[in-house]
This record gives C-alpha cells, structure tokens and sequence, in this order.
C-alpha cells in the first residue's frame, strides 16, 4: 500500500524564507511565526498519516453504495470525519463569529494540501462544505447566516453545490430547473442535477445543496438564474432537524477515480428552498463558490502527484534493475537500484521540481486572496487572471506527473496491489471538473487577459520584470533570471499575437488558448523557482544548517528553468501558427 508523509518541511520554507508570512503586511498573518506554522502542520501531518492515508486504499476499493436512499461510505471514512470535525480541522479559517478558528486562508491551504494528498476523495467532503459556506457568507441574509453557517462550519451539516444538469454542463443558459415562488417567501425546486459531488452521505446528519435554478422573469440565458438554498432536511425555527425535503439521490455514479467520494443525481421534486444573494442573480453567488473550488482542485493537481512522486522514489532507491552505465554503484549486490539510471533521475526530477513549484505558486495565490480579503483589488485582480492558469496547468501536469511516477514501477504500476493507478485515475478528474481545462484556456484569453484593460497582466509582466532586475550582477542567479526573462518575453510576444490576429480572426487567438495557459503555466513556476532560488541562496549566506536541503532546493530550480521553462518556446511556435491548420477539415471531414 502506498504511504504518504507530509513535506512540511518544504511547507515551512516556503512560508517563513521565500512567503516571508510574518513580515507581510496582510491581515493575521503577524502572528504566523515559524513555531506556530510549525505545530499547527504537524498536528495535520499526524492527522493526514496516521488517519486519512490508510483509507485512501480503502475508499478506492469500497467505494459508495446506495442503499435504501442513503449513501454509504467506505469503512472508516465516518470515524475519521467526526476525528477531522473534533479536531477543529474543517473551520480552521472560517470566521470565529460562525464558530471558525479566524487563520488565514493560505493556512487553510497548507493544511488542506497534507490531506488532499493523503486521501483526495475523503477531503472532497469537508472542501465542498468550505465552498458552499463561502458563498453563504459573501451573499446570504444575516439570518441565512445566523442558521445555517454554525453547523456548516463545523461539518456538523455539510454543503454541496448543484450545477451541472443532463443535457448541459457549461453552457449553464440551458438549465431547466425551476424554482417557483411560494407565499411564504420560499421556492419549491424542481428538476435533476448531474455529477453533484458529496451528494450525499452518511457523515453528516444534513446536507446543505447550493442549487441554481431559474425563476420566472429571468428570461432566458444565465441572466435568468437564480441560487437557492435546499437542505435534504428541512429545519425547524429552533434549529432542530425537522421533515425530510423532497431532495433524493437518483443513483451513485460508477467513476475511473475518486470512488471514496459519492458523485450523485439529484432529484428535485418540488423540494423547498429559499433564495441566496438577488434573484436572476445567482451566476455571480456561484463563482464566489466556483472560483473557489477551481483553487482547491489546482491544488488536488499537484498534492496528488506529490503522494505519487514520494512512492515513486522510494521504489526507485529500493528496486534493483540494471548497472550504471558508469560503472556498478551497488557491487555486492545483484543490481543497482533504479535511480542510478539518467532517465529514472529525468522522471524524478520532472516530478519534484514540478510538485515543489506548484506548491510555491498555490501558496503565493493563497497569499494573493488573504490580501483581496482585506480589500486589496489590485491582489482580487490577479486571483481574477491567475485561477484559470493555477487550475488548468497544475491539474494537467499534475495527471502527468502521477502518471510519470506510475511509469517508474514499470508493470508493477499497472497492477492494483502498489497502488499507483488510483494516484493517476485520481488525478485525471482534476483536469475534468469545475470547468474543464480547455474552458481555463478559454477564460483566460478569451476574457480575463483583457479584464480592467489588461491592467492585471501588465501587472503581472511588471512583477517578472522586477523579478529579473532584482538579481542583476547576482552570478548565481544566472540561470534562473535570464531563462526568466527569455519565457516571459515569449509569453509576452504570445499575447501580442492575440491582439494582432485575434481581432480579424478570433479563432487565431483561441486555438492557442491552451498552449497560452501552458505558457504562461511556466512562467509562473519559473518566477516562483527563481525565488526560491534566491531564499536558498540567501539562507545558505546567513549559515543555515540543513544545507543538504538547500542545495537540492537550487539544484532542482536549475533543472525546471533548463529542461521545463524552454516549453515555453514551443507553445509560442504553436500559437504564431494561427488557427489554418487547426481548423482546416470540414467536421464531416473527421
């Protein structure tokens, strides 16, 4: 069975050397010193190993059953929810007024990461519930608040949100559920939702659905939808539970991956709701809850391949295979262990240095929201341009990676007992869900590369720009400054391209869309390289003592900005390409 151990040493690097928390001026984050960062993520180290990642085999072979109306989950799975609820674990950054423990965000982050990548589907229950309350907050009445955020926050209740229908999933203008208007100022909600996560289960004595639905009036498109709220069972004016709602699940879907989360139908028959945030509104109550699930799933991307990668490299320094090339490097014994082999320490090296930058970017974006939470709209700009590169590139390249480290067991990675497939049948739906890759793609050139005038990207490239000055005359910043600087100026060049062709021709721009994401996926993970690079440097001259790890730390940046970063060339010579050869069969052609 695999295992998994927290890389909170890393963690701590990145906070307190290259993030400077304590020293930010961000809201909370003063009290952030080492020692405290420290204790809280080795408590969630204990919890993510010792209680999450022996169930992640578990879940994936039990799956979720249906029986009698209910969902059951995998053996084990409810002990370890009510150990996470006991622990505080689930409102760690929720608001101490709703019974949360008032930490930043990018705690919550940090926290989450150690048990996304002990067991994915599990920590899906508790994320959607931390989404669902996020939008309650950002647009629900006081007395909306008042009843229902508590118990959310605690995972007492747990929430979901309700998007996806048969026949349409991101073109959401087609929806047919309806909400009709009672006298009492509730709706009854009617209609059938699809691949509803956390649907439902038996962790939680409620479930608290997010649906949209269109009342009438709206007209038609989105405009014309709404957000409601709509329990599974309804709550009396004490607080109590009372009547079940007219809330039932159609069927658990049978899926590749993540089968120790239920994914749901939803069936509404008429069930009672009650209206969140302005009517004909409720596209804009659900991105609060969407961006921030498309932040959450970036980091499934890369949580999952560092699960991945750390079995990967133990199997590569245990399995014996082959000699050196250069000579034995285990003499006494049979053969040498598969990392002595250059292309082995390629597929390691993809990996770690991948993993350890995805990790940097996640944490600077979650930097970014604690900052556009305290008012900051130049950081709520830069979330707005960065969540679709976070969530598309760190899904794909994660999916890559695990199945990279699957690869490096050879057969042995196609075969259940190492439990390396559920890693990449995991990973895949990272790339699938809250809004499929080649809709980030989309987003981000097609709309947020020009949101506020492209003021959020210029100040973006001005960020690199400094990044790269900061390091003149610095030889030992050699290799990350200028590969930087080189991937920006491409990445740049790119964007021009768009402006120029995508006027005349809009298809130019959006078949270079995912390469564009790609691209500047890059230059973002070589940004963060470069400082850390320069932290090591910088902890090395101060006399640090593990210089064992700070080495590799430089060691591992020099490999992304020399074998990574030049992507960025290719993915340019594929956008001036244009959209002729993409788009030059006829459908029926194909």
């Amino acid at each position: 069975m695999p295992t998994y151990v927290a890389p909170v040493k890393d963690m701590q690097f990145l906070l307190h050397d290259v993030l400077k928390i304590s020293e930010a001026d961000i809201p909370g984050y003063a009290d952030l010193d080492r020692s405290f960062t420290g204790a809280v993520l080795d408590e969630a180290a204990k919890m993510a190993q010792d209680v999450l990642a022996p169930l992640n085999a578990v879940g994936d072979r039990e799956g979720c059953v249906l029986e009698n109306g209910v969902v059951r989950t995998p053996t084990g799975f409810k002990a370890a929810f009510e150990a996470l609820r006991r622990g505080g674990w689930m409102s760690l950054d929720a608001s101490p007024d709703h019974g949360g423990q008032g930490l930043p965000y990018l705690m919550h982050t940090a926290v989450n990461e150690t048990f996304v990548s002990a067991n994915m589907a599990f920590n899906m229950y508790q994320g959607l519930t931390h989404g669902a309350c996020s939008a309650i907050v950002a647009h629900g009445t006081d007395a909306q608040k008042a009843k229902w955020l508590p118990r959310m926050v605690s995972c007492e209740w747990t929430g979901t949100m309700n998007l996806t229908e048969p026949h349409c999933g991101t073109d959401l203008g087609l929806l047919r559920t309806r909400a009709e208007p009672q006298a009492d100022g509730s709706y009854r909600i009617t209609g059938q939702k699809i691949f509803i996560s956390a649907g439902d289960h038996d962790l939680a004595s409620n479930i608290v659905h997010l649906v949209l639905a269109k009342a009438p009036g709206g007209g038609e498109g989105t405009k014309g939808i709404s957000l409601f709220i709509v329990p599974k069972v309804l709550v009396n004016d004490d607080g109590s539970l009372g009547a079940r709602n007219a809330v039932s699940v159609g069927k658990v879907e049978e899926k590749m991956g993540i089968h120790g989360n239920a994914t749901c139908v939803m069936n509404y028959d008429g069930a009672t709701g009650w209206l969140l945030g302005d009517l004909h509104k409720g596209m804009k109550a659900m991105f609060t809850m969407m961006n921030e699930a498309r932040l959450g799933v970036a980091l499934q991307g890369y949580a999952v391949a560092e699960a991945a990668y750390q079995n990967a490299l133990t199997y590569a320094k245990d399995r014996l295979q082959g000699r050196a090339v250069t000579g034995p490097e285990n003499p006494n014994g049979p053969a040498d262990p598969l990392i002595v082999h250059p292309d082995i320490r390629r597929n390691l090296m993809e990996q770690k240095s991948f993993v350890e930058g995805a990790r940097a970017l996640t944490y600077w974006g979650a930097t970014l929201i604690d900052r556009a939470h305290a008012g900051d709209m130049a950081a709520d700009g830069l979330v707005g341009l960065m969540t679709p590169v976070l969530k598309g590139f760190l899904t794909d390249k994660g999916f890559e990676m695990a199945v990279q480290a699957q690869q490096v067991y050879g057969g042995h990675g196609y075969i259940e007992d190492w439990g390396m497939s559920q890693f990449a049948r995991d990973a895949r739906i990272a790339m699938i869900y809250e809004g499929a890759n080649g809709i980030q793609a989309l987003d981000l050139v097609g709309r947020k590369l020009a949101t506020d005038g492209g003021r959020h990207v210029m100040a973006f490239f001005d960020m690199v720009k400094a990044e790269v000055k900061a390091h003149d005359g610095d030889a030992r910043m050699t290799g990350f400054a200028e590969p930087l600087k080189a991937a920006s100026k491409q990445l740049q060049q790119a964007g021009m391209f768009f402006m120029s062709e995508g006027m005349k021709n809009p298809n130019a721009a959006l078949a270079g869309s995912y390469d564009f994401m790609h691209m500047m996926g890059h230059v973002c993970l070589g940004l963060m390289w470069t400082r850390m690079a320069k932290a090591a440097c910088t902890a090395l001259d101060a006399g640090a003592a593990d210089r064992a790890f700070l080495e590799a730390k430089i060691a591992t940046g020099r490999f992304y900005m020399a074998r990574q970063l030049p992507a960025c060339g290719m993915h340019l010579a594929r956008i001036e390409s244009g959209a002729e050869t993409v788009m030059a069969l006829t459908a029926e052609a194909f």
